[in-house]
């Protein structure tokens, strides 16, 4: 007689029953890897600070390039001595900036890291196109428009025009005074100031260069109102019949004393010994 017997055996793929871990088991295992991490991380910290602490990096030169002309490095060492700390990492590179934009012509400055502990700044020199403000005012306006304050014995050149505004437009100012300035050229005439009034109003002194020799002063034209080409084409009026008008009275145009050209089709002049009124045609 034969006898069977069947038997159920656990797949080998099965996993064996979990073991359930306590759970202060747990948090201990947690608190324990965290620590660990905190600990490696301020090893790694207070490596690297003593690494970036070394000697080797404390900074050792300054390399200044581009517009010195007003300066050289015994003014600049003046000026940003003491205000400069840290070393190549820890240096802070606007405060730098701001140092050396403190110093009397610069306008702007660039700086940099060379590695392993300089800096390289390049400066970019105050470029003076007028004076700025009232007779007496030592403030000075540059090529972007910008108002500035320098000691005026260190300018090149004295004999910039004048000219005067809110300070919140001096860029307007500036715009106006480049563009009438080749109209005024064409006429022999040198704008000498031109003033932008709280109301809105321009108004310019010109002086021709005879008239200058001479010692006679310049002729004060009323510009009107208005964005720079309404005041252009009042200034074409005067420019294409200025001549025409002077030599049919007998004069140049050094005789002009004062116009007004805040009408709508023409312009009021006043010349030396005559004084007339003239249209856009330029009939007297």
């Amino acid at each position: 007689m034969t006898t069977r017997y069947s038997a159920h055996l656990r797949p080998r793929h099965e996993a064996p029953a979990s073991v359930e871990v306590p759970l202060d088991v747990r948090l201990m295992h947690v608190a324990s890897s965290f620590l660990i991490v905190v600990c490696g991380l301020g090893l790694l910290v207070g490596g690297g600070w003593s690494l970036l602490r070394l000697p080797l990096f404390a900074l050792s030169g300054i390399t200044v390039m581009g517009d010195v002309h007003h300066n050289n490095a015994v003014t600049l060492r003046a000026n940003i001595a003491g205000r400069l700390s840290g070393n190549f990492f820890t240096a802070d590179l606007s405060r730098v900036r701001d140092a050396f934009e403190a110093v009397p012509w610069v306008r702007q400055a660039m700086v940099q890291r060379e590695f392993p502990n300089r800096l390289r700044i390049t400066l970019q020199e105050q470029q003076p196109v007028a004076f700025w403000g009232d007779d007496g005012d030592a403030r000075l306006l540059n090529s972007f428009g910008e108002v500035f304050e320098v000691n005026l014995d260190d300018l090149d050149d004295n004999k910039l025009p004048r000219l005067n505004g809110p300070d919140s437009q001096s860029q307007q100012v500036l715009a106006m005074y480049q563009a009438l300035k080749p109209q005024f050229d064409r006429m022999s005439l040198n704008v000498q100031r031109l003033e932008l009034s709280e109301r809105g109003s321009w108004r310019a002194q010109v002086t021709h260069g005879t008239a200058m020799q001479a010692g006679v002063h310049g002729a004060a034209i009323e510009l009107g109102r208005g964005s720079v080409s309404d005041v252009m084409q009042r200034v074409h009026r005067l420019s294409d019949t200025l001549a025409q008008i002077t030599q049919k009275l007998g004069r140049h145009v050094s005789a002009m004393e004062a116009a007004d050209l805040r009408y709508d089709n023409g312009y009021a002049i006043r010349l030396r010994g005559v004084s007339t009124t003239n249209d856009a045609s330029g009939k007297p």
